[in-house]
């Protein structure tokens, strides 16, 4: 089936059904931002792949809702599939919701599959197109009605995360929560997000491409524990392991059924962002609709993840220095392409202690492709890197002892004067984000204009966040924290771990973006309260023969020539005298 059939064959079934609007999102039933295969009902309906995304289908009309990260990416992929592009956030592009206002008559049906829809997102809907007195239908999954070869769910073994790399117990880690349920007078506290799952129990599964979790729900009551999944991802020892630390596994479909047996006059502590419709349905007891407590104490990393993801840098700067010595001695002697340089990554990682695996599918995007922050190499877009123009790598590697996130754009060639201007700006924006100090309780958004001032003075600027949370051998993307223009309540505090990467991207020619991993901790308190800064994680050089040194202050020379001093005194003690050579020539002070 073609796209524009898919879509008929769905419009055909709403009719049949009476539904006016159909709305399918990216998320699957644990409101995961990355998917099994089986849950990828937005990408066949639509055929795009980016990662963030909703389509909306009406009888006659359809659209695919994004934001900057994919506008070209969404412009090329929904070619001619009858599905109008709207790009989130630009200038007179109305949402999802204001377009249906526009399209839809009073007390219209609009229908979605209430297993791949949160709670949070069900309210929005009904409060934004309550001027319609809409009625919903949660119940049909239309899209597994058309879908013939959908893929099954996905079955890898599940195994353990151990102590000496988590730095707490499940049982310490579960105590922790229900002390925090015992303050908000929670009996039962449901769990549905996959990274919160596999945190609090300590362990790790292959279900998601990139992200070492396995689909499960869990319910934790005061003074025992659930797992819901399918047994027989579990071995013999892990099923008694569990149990010892008073654990019960039950199947995965059997979570709705448990809830309903709540008694009724008892709290249960339910994220409302995390659990999809399905699940709240199901609960006739009192909802406690709060953030898992697991999101922050997941976020704000022990003493013993810091530590592994300090050797999971120190592991990533050694094969990075090893892959780009590589591309440096080969490039114009043989054939490279976009393809050949995401191999090559994936080897080079291979070969260091406790990987097992990337962290995301490698952004390796040469020349224009660069422009798009989240390109993805395709057979139809890879082509030849050469000796010239800008080289955009965004990578990073899954490790027992850490997660890794880097970006290094680098000069093939010879940079004109703006290219060398754009790739300065970026760089400054980068490193004044890196020496912010600021007060305790500060917002990512309080502190996000650091990292594009320098951009703003020549009137440009990019349209993605500056940081994200990275988990702990966990998913490269974590909440609860982020820097961005966006508000969001949560503080910056002591203990997270956050990307830092400004970008600038200048359409069908280049694109730029340096990206370091940035540990929060403690600076200092005086009378006027405490202080906080960022330590940087990260471990290779960035590419200073791009550099327009005209454009950097001595403080920000400084601290990119103390940065590669110490990149240069972390990795030479594990590499061979040719490698040696190499970083100290990229590691001169400037």
């Amino acid at each position: 089936m073609t796209i524009l059939e898919r879509v008929n064959a769905l419009r055909s079934l709403m009719e049949e059904k009476e539904i006016h609007a159909y709305i399918i999102t990216s998320s699957d039933p644990h409101m995961s931002e990355y998917v099994p295969e089986y849950w990828t009902a937005r990408q066949w309906i639509s055929g795009f792949t980016g990662s963030a995304g909703t389509v909306v289908v009406t009888r006659e009309k359809a659209g695919l809702w994004t934001d900057s990260r994919y506008f070209l990416q969404a412009e090329k992929e929904l070619e001619g599939s009858g599905i109008d592009l709207f790009r989130m956030g630009a200038t007179g592009v109305p949402n999802q919701y204001q377009w249906l206002l526009s399209e839809l008559e009073f007390e219209a049906n609009i229908g979605f599959d209430g297993t791949c829809f949160s709670i949070a997102q069900t309210k929005e809907l009904k409060n934004k197109l309550g001027d319609l007195s809409i009625h919903i239908n949660e119940e049909d999954d239309l899209i597994n009605e058309i879908w013939s070869n959908r893929p099954s769910l996905p079955n890898h073994k599940i195994f353990e995360h151990p102590v000496e790399f988590a730095g707490k117990s499940r049982k310490e880690k579960l105590a922790i929560i229900r002390n925090e349920m015992h303050k908000l007078d929670a009996k039962h506290h449901f769990v549905g997000s996959l990274d919160d799952i596999a945190w609090i129990f300590n362990l790790r599964g292959q279900d998601v491409d990139f992200n070492p979790v396995a689909i499960a729900y869990a319910l934790i009551h005061e003074d025992s524990c659930t797992l819901y999944i399918d047994q027989s991802k579990l071995d013999d020892k892990l099923i008694l392991d569990l149990n010892n630390d008073g654990i019960l596994t039950s199947d995965y479909n059997q979570i709705c059924n448990d809830l309903e047996e709540l008694r009724g006059s008892e709290n249960v502590l339910l994220d409302s962002n995390r659990s999809n419709l399905r699940i709240y349905r199901s609960i006739t007891a009192n909802i406690i609709e709060k953030e898992n407590p697991s999101q922050l104490l997941k976020s704000q990393k022990n003493q013993t993840e810091i530590k592994g993801m300090k050797e999971a840098m120190l592991q990533d700067g050694l094969a990075l220095t090893q892959f780009f010595c590589w591309l440096e001695e080969n490039l114009g002697k043989t054939t490279i392409t976009e393809f050949t340089l995401i191999d090559k990554l994936r080897e080079f990682r291979s070969r260091q202690k406790h990987f097992m695996g990337e962290s995301f599918g490698s952004i390796v995007a040469y020349k224009a492709h660069g422009a798009s922050p989240h390109y993805s190499t395709t057979t139809e877009t890879d082509c030849e890197i050469k000796a010239e123009g800008i080289l955009l790598i965004d990578s990073g590697g899954q490790y027992m002892n850490g997660t890794t996130d880097i970006t290094r754009t680098t000069a093939l060639g010879v940079l004109t004067p703006e290219e060398k201007m754009d790739f300065t700006l970026v760089l400054k924006g980068m490193i004044q984000m890196t020496l912010a100090v600021f007060p305790k309780g500060t917002r990512g958004c309080n502190i996000d204009i650091l990292a594009r001032q320098a951009l703003w003075q020549y009137g440009k600027n990019y349209g993605h966040g500056t940081g994200h949370g990275v988990g702990c051998f966990l998913n490269v993307h974590e909440g609860p924290q982020s820097i961005r223009q966006e508000l969001k309540e949560q503080a910056i505090l002591p203990g997270m771990i956050t990307s830092n990467e400004p970008g600038f991207y200048k359409e069908g020619a280049y694109g730029i973006r340096h990206e370091n991993l940035i540990l929060c901790k403690e600076k200092l308190t005086t009378e006027y309260g405490e202080f906080l800064e960022f330590d940087t994680l990260t471990l290779f050089p960035f590419d200073t023969k791009a550099l327009d040194l005209s454009l950097l202050s001595k403080l920000e020379k400084n601290w990119l020539n103390h940065y590669h001093q110490k990149v240069y005194d972390s990795l030479t003690p594990q590499l061979d005298e040719k490698h040696k050579a190499w970083l100290k020539n990229k590691t001169q002070a400037i």
